[in-house]
């Protein structure tokens, strides 16, 4: 039996469906083994697999190599970053879930590119605040216009040879966006496309799509209900990057920048070296988090 390395796209009903470069895709059932050590493979792993049938593509997953991170919801693994779209305007972008979404990529330690898109539609004003609001956020910001070409380039090379878990609300354009960046992949986005616009009672399976070459992109699933629980509300303030530079610069240790008095971060906000927006984003899921813990 030939022995090839893969990585898992799509898992169904005991399923997994790996991808082999310059091989196509085999239908593999996992071996007994990984049951009894419990581990459950993902989306996203790079496994060994051995072949049963090159006609057929089918075969049996022998191992799974180390993973380098792991996400529960959607439960995929080796995300080399997260791309998260919205529109400049149309659908308006919820800077909550924006911040959300960056907390729970901080806490998975998972590079985060932010991407602006139909910037054709809003006024160059509305678009330098936003990008001021989230510029010390830690993360890569882009925008860009299917309509006009513009940012295209600088998405391709951000994608180009790394497997993205794209997320965003629908409407914002993500499909347009693969379709202009990797116009060859067009009809495998046809694919995308149909799921980023699915009905909302769609079910759904976490799937891996190969773009081109070794550039993979995830359609994140269960974006808009992100659980940020496993962050405890004393740690909320690490995974907000503006406040890094002001930590033990407070009166009090482990200030929280909330209520106490001398706080350095607040001084920053008042001197608008930190965007307000942030802030009271900040404010408002601190107050969640503590108010959860109660209960």
């Amino acid at each position: 039996m030939e022995n090839m390395q893969g990585k898992i796209i799509k898992g169904i009903a005991g399923f997994y469906y790996v991808y082999v470069s310059e091989a196509g895709v085999y239908e593999c059932k996992a071996k007994g083994v990984f049951r009894n050590k419990k581990i459950k493979p993902l989306v996203g792993d790079n496994v060994l697999i051995d072949i049963i049938s090159d006609n057929e593509h089918t075969g049996n997953i022998t191992d799974i190599l180390p993973r380098k991170n792991e996400l529960i919801r959607p439960a995929v693994a080796n995300i080399d970053q997260a791309m998260i779209v919205f529109a400049s305007l149309s659908p308006e972008p919820n800077f909550n879930l924006l911040s959300r979404f960056l907390v729970m990529m901080e806490y998975n330690r998972i590079d985060t590119v932010i991407c602006f898109n139909k910037t054709d539609q809003v006024d160059s004003g509305i678009l330098d605040k936003m990008i001021k609001d989230f510029s010390g956020c830690g993360s890569r910001i882009i925008t860009s216009s299917v309509k006009e070409n513009k940012g295209i380039d600088e998405i391709r090379e951000v994608l180009q040879n790394k497997t993205t878990a794209l997320a965003g609300p629908s409407g914002v354009g993500k499909s347009s966006i693969l379709n202009s960046v990797f116009p060859e992949a067009e009809s495998r986005t046809g694919e995308i496309s149909e799921k980023i616009n699915r009905g909302k009672h769609t079910t759904r399976h976490t799937e891996i799509f190969n773009i081109t070459g070794d550039t993979f992109v995830l359609d994140t699933p269960g974006f808009t209900s992100l659980d940020y629980n496993v962050v405890e509300d004393k740690d909320l303030r690490f995974y907000f990057n503006e406040f890094t530079e002001y930590e033990g610069k407070c009166r009090f240790n482990g200030c929280v920048h909330v209520n106490e008095p001398d706080c350095a971060v607040k001084e920053a906000v008042s001197a608008g070296k930190i965007s307000e927006l942030r802030y009271k984003i900040y404010t408002d899921m601190y107050n969640e988090l503590k108010n959860k813990r109660k209960y």
